[in-house]
């Protein structure tokens, strides 16, 4: 794991220590007193608010339904009341409050801790087998340890999805995501590059590869041969493990790599977060990017790493427009400043579940959402 904090609390009139572990990179709770079935869910959500970590000792299952009866006392940011007399806040405003809203809802629930035991086991009552799901996420387990049960449960849904597969029309096949990387749910994005012309097929990059999805799209239409990159080597692992499965890894691999490979390709493709903001997560890291910082780096670099006659392909949705986090003339003005032309784009229309939901506190903005695939040449 990524925090090798160790954790010191007091267990039947003893104390203990266990190895504090967060994929998140969150800090263990200054304080951490043990809890059992008798703990009430009212006094549960006041130890978290105020945060305090509960290490679960009872039943698993009762462990689930305090973590669910905590949610629901949390407050929901996006129903909150204006002050009398205050401004109507802007887009942007709501949308940070919102997000405020959300980190202090993950903050709060992380306060329910379970322990995780060499095997790895989960020494609680009725507590399913959760070898796999952890090995697949975390790794080995050397020492006892703690986690957030909201992680613990990350991870076995991360698992169930792995086994089950997602299918990829665009591919016409499954994909299995390994926990940690961002499932590509949002097939319109997809079919974007599988129908977009391909201005050469000799080599591809797939900037922030994630899954591998578009790299296997890339070397499923023919080109012989791709090169996806991840700063993250889960990511790496797992587009590697997507491209084996499809029958792809003769002409396309994944390596870890912060943007560009060495040398040049006659497609270059980033699908980065659509959202300027501060990740979270790990799953965020998909989501948010830090003042456009990918964003930013993809433009600036492209023009060098394209063939004669190449192209960058820049997959993005105006959301970030329409919720005032980012500009039309700025994602322009960092295209004229980076050398590089617009000599088409692609749009379309989202179909996911939000965009179509009236309760989304944003679904005006999502249901006017358009994504796009840029195709940006070097001056």
């Amino acid at each position: 794991m990524n925090n090798p904090a160790t954790i010191s609390f007091t267990l039947q009139g003893q104390e203990r220590s266990a190895r504090w572990s967060s994929a998140n990179d969150a800090p263990p709770p200054p304080r951490i007193v043990t809890v059992d079935d008798a703990l009430g869910a009212d006094e549960a959500y006041r130890l978290a608010a105020a945060g305090t970590g509960m290490l679960f000792t009872g039943d698993y299952h009762n462990a689930r339904q305090l973590l669910g009866a905590i949610a629901r006392r949390i407050p929901d940011g996006s129903k909150a009341k204006a002050k009398r007399n205050a401004a109507v806040p802007t887009t942007a405003e709501r949308f940070y409050r919102y997000r405020q809203a959300r980190t202090q809802r993950a903050r709060v629930l992380s306060m329910l801790l379970v322990p995780v035991e060499p095997g790895p086991v989960v020494p609680l009552r009725r507590a399913p087998d959760v070898s796999e799901a952890w090995l697949n996420a975390f790794g080995p387990v050397a020492e006892s340890t703690v986690v957030p049960l909201q992680e613990l449960l990350g991870a076995i849904g991360a698992q169930q999805w792995r086994a089950t597969g997602l299918h990829v029309p665009a591919l016409d096949a499954k994909i299995h995501p390994h926990y940690g990387t961002f499932a590509p749910v949002r097939g319109e994005y997809l079919d974007l590059v599988a129908r977009a012309r391909l201005p050469g097929t000799s080599r591809a990059f797939d900037i922030g590869t994630g899954t591998g999805v578009l790299a296997a799209i890339l070397a499923q239409r023919g080109v012989v041969e791709v090169i996806g990159t991840d700063s993250q080597a889960r990511a790496v692992d797992c587009a590697n493990a997507t491209l084996e499965e499809l029958g792809l890894s003769g002409g396309a691999r994944a390596i870890v790599q912060d943007m560009f490979p060495p040398g040049k390709a006659d497609v270059v493709v980033c699908n980065p977060p659509w959202l300027p903001g501060t990740p979270q997560t790990l799953l965020d890291y998909a989501v948010y990017d830090p003042k456009s910082a990918m964003l930013r780096a993809f433009l600036r670099g492209l023009p060098a790493h394209l063939s004669e006659g190449g192209q960058g392909w820049l997959v993005i949705s105006d959301l970030a427009e329409r919720l005032g986090l980012r500009t039309r003339e700025q994602l322009l003005g960092w295209i004229e400043d980076a050398g590089l032309v617009v000599c088409g784009r692609d749009d379309t229309v989202p179909s996911h579940g939000r965009a179509a939901d009236p309760t989304d506190p944003f679904h005006a903005e999502r249901s006017a959402e358009v994504t796009s695939l840029w195709k940006l040449e070097a001056r």
